[in-house]
């Protein structure tokens, strides 16, 4: 839940969040994200490695209405890295109309130390959980190495996204329409399931099942759509609580997916999923 002031800060082990319900102050994304701010570039990189600091590619997406919500900086172990390490900012143009369920978000993701280029991915932010999706393979994935006139470059890409949310409108309305069955509910989280635990992880075990997948959380994701039963899916395995077992019997509760390529990875990965739902259905 966001705090009386509108902001929600989290710390994790390899990664640090502050999102806002108002856009985000330079001097707010420098506390969470020092890296947006970064003075060059990380030593290990070449004189071919064009530096553009993050902070001024989104003063470039300001003035084009771009304004920034999210922040998360990744964290390294290795001393004085953190300054360059890779951070994702989540941005809504001001064509955003309020009073909607969910807010159609542009994620920018970075780094100055080579483990990053400029990236821009779909993203929908949904009000009710505070919750971040991240769309699939029915929008452009937009990245721009560090060469070049990498401000413009980006600029031109976040609207490339914006574009797409006509269609990724029609296909959350679609997923929205479509009821499925019980068994197919099922198959949705077991597939979900094996994303997450991929067979070569753990022996193969699975600490939990996927009916603790499908449980509700809250009213608003009661429901047999295709949606519904993404939302449910989704929230319960990227945020973790669920009570499960290691494979040697002992108890345990899931953790959540904090780092930002595995977030983006499973994200990504369960939009697909529930996108080839929704075809299979049409």
């Amino acid at each position: 839940m966001l705090t009386n002031t509108g902001l929600a800060t989290r710390f994790a082990r390899n990664v640090h969040q502050l999102r806002s319900d108002m856009p985000l102050s330079e001097d707010e994304m420098s506390a969470a994200a020092p890296s947006i701010f970064a003075s060059g570039k990380h030593e290990s990189r070449s004189e071919r490695y064009t530096y553009i600091p993050t902070i001024d590619v989104l003063r470039g997406l300001r003035r084009e209405g771009f304004e920034p919500f999210m922040v998360a900086l990744g964290k390294s172990r290795i001393e004085g890295k953190t300054e360059y390490t890779k951070h994702m900012i989540r941005l809504r143009h001001a064509s955003y109309v309020e009073k909607r369920q969910e807010a159609n978000e542009i994620i920018l993701i970075n780094s100055h130390d080579g483990a990053s280029s400029y990236q821009m991915l779909a993203g929908i932010f949904r009000f009710v959980c505070c919750n971040g999706l991240v769309v699939g393979d029915v929008a452009n994935d937009i990245r721009v190495p560090h060469k070049g006139d990498v401000r413009d470059d980006v600029v031109q890409g976040a609207f490339r996204v914006l574009d797409d949310f006509e269609r990724i409108d029609v296909s959350m309305h679609e997923m929205k329409s479509r009821s499925i069955s019980a068994a197919e509910q099922s198959a949705f989280a077991t597939a979900a399931l094996e994303l997450r635990y991929e067979p070569s992880s753990l022996g193969g075990h699975r600490p939990i099942t996927p009916d603790q997948l499908l449980e509700v959380r809250r009213p608003e994701d009661t429901g047999s759509t295709v949606w519904h039963t993404f939302q449910r899916v989704q929230e319960n395995l990227t945020r973790g609580g669920l009570s499960g077992k290691t494979s040697t019997g002992r108890r345990m509760h899931t953790r959540p997916i904090e780092a930002i390529d595995r977030s983006i990875a499973l994200n990504r990965a369960l939009w697909i999923l529930a996108e080839e739902m929704r075809r299979i259905l049409h």
